[in-house]
């Protein structure tokens, strides 16, 4: 390491007011912070005196998330093989799940970078760790058969659109990787939704095929009969309560999993990175809203009023989305009672928009970026609302 700092300290000269590479400061900077902790002292008070900055903090939740991507390798590239009639071993999965998902989480780092450096140059402020999460982020909720140039112009879209014209990191109230994945579903909804985008098959009988069919559990519960409940439709499909928990299923890169999503929101929990207040507030937003259509589901023609609430934790990508997407520290409110309705909101309206709109099963993305837009004002409200209760000074 120290031949790497010195490497640094000899460079570091051509990146100052007066060098001839002023203007890539901020990538020098980003450089050298990847290698070492930021080494700027606060010389006038206040001294914050904490072990975490925004480094640890992204680092904390990248490796929270290297479960599910790893999870999210072997099973794209299981599902790949299994549709391809070749050997579904460990390591063939691997080697499978990486061929596919590797060039799309690169290409999602290496042109979100690339915007992050272009903002920073122009405003001249340091280059924010925060897409560290975004980038991987972003890649783990799209289908396998994403063809990269749209990954492109997704991260694009989620980079500059839902961040950085805001002012970048911390100034943005939506998701930044959310709004991306928004913008792909919605261009390209052939490409993004279907029973065909979640499998993406090796070597066929036909070579240029690069999708077969293979319905999701949510797209199952979308064909049900209407004289079988869902629950009866997910059992023959081979979907089962306990293989939606784990998640060995086709849907998208990093977003099947519950178990692995579950250990990851312990791991934030516990390090204090994401509010469980959020966490909660989701899955009892889910539960009461589910149990409520169940008593209401009499009469109903659709079989998604009397679903069993715990299958809706299960199923498609709530697990992720309210583990990495809803805790976001920027778009999600800060206050205390705020998180509680925030979360809960969530968790309904994921429910609400796969009940009432059988024809989007999904619902947590839309659930997210809806309450996104209320975080602020869920804070002013309480903020206020404390305010109030204060004893003014005489």
């Amino acid at each position: 390491m120290k031949a790497i700092r010195s490497l640094f300290d000899t460079f570091r000269k051509h990146f100052e007011e007066d060098g001839r590479l002023k203007k890539l400061r901020p990538l020098f900077d980003a450089t050298e912070s990847f290698f070492f902790i930021p080494g700027d002292v606060p010389r006038v008070s206040p001294h914050v005196r904490d072990s975490i900055d925004l480094k640890r903090f992204m680092s904390v939740v990248i490796i929270a998330i290297l479960p599910t991507l790893l999870w999210g390798i072997y099973n794209t590239g299981y599902h790949s093989l299994l549709a391809s009639g070749r050997d579904t071993t460990l390591v063939n999965a691997l080697t499978r799940g990486m061929y596919v998902v590797i060039p799309i989480v690169f290409v999602s780092y290496a042109v979100g970078f690339f915007w992050e450096v272009v903002f920073a140059t122009i405003r001249k402020h340091p280059i924010s760790e925060g897409f560290l999460v975004t980038g991987l982020l972003f890649p783990l909720t799209l289908p396998p058969t994403v063809p990269l140039w749209q990954v492109a112009m997704g991260v694009s879209f989620g980079v500059v659109i839902g961040k950085e014209i805001f002012g970048g990191t911390g100034r943005n109230f939506l998701n930044p990787a959310l709004t991306g994945r928004a913008f792909l579903f919605f261009a390209y909804p052939a490409r993004m939704s279907g029973d065909a985008v979640w499998i993406a098959s090796g070597a066929t009988a036909a070579p240029t095929v690069d999708a077969v069919s293979g319905a999701t559990p949510l797209a199952c519960t979308t064909a049900t009969n209407p004289a079988q409940t869902i629950e009866t439709a997910l059992t023959e499909a081979g979907y089962t309560f306990a293989r939606l928990f784990e998640g060995q299923y086709p849907g998208s890169i990093g977003g099947t999993s519950t178990l692995l999503c579950l250990i990851g929101a312990i791991v934030l929990i516990v390090t204090g990175v994401a509010s469980y207040r959020i966490i909660a507030g989701g899955v009892i937003g889910v539960l009461v809203t589910g149990f409520l259509l169940n008593m209401v589901s009499t009469g109903s023609s659709s079989a998604w009023f009397s679903l069993n609430p715990f299958y809706h934790l299960v199923m498609g990508g709530f697990a992720f989305g309210i583990t990495y997407m809803a805790t976001d520290p920027v778009s999600a409110p800060g206050t205390t009672h705020s998180k509680w309705i925030y979360g809960f909101f969530i968790g309904a309206l994921t429910v609400l928009i796969r009940v009432v709109n059988p024809a989007y099963p999904e619902g947590i993305m839309m659930a997210i970026l809806f309450m996104n837009l209320f975080a602020p004002l869920l804070d002013t409200i309480e903020i206020r609302l404390r305010l109030s209760k204060r004893i003014p000074n005489v």
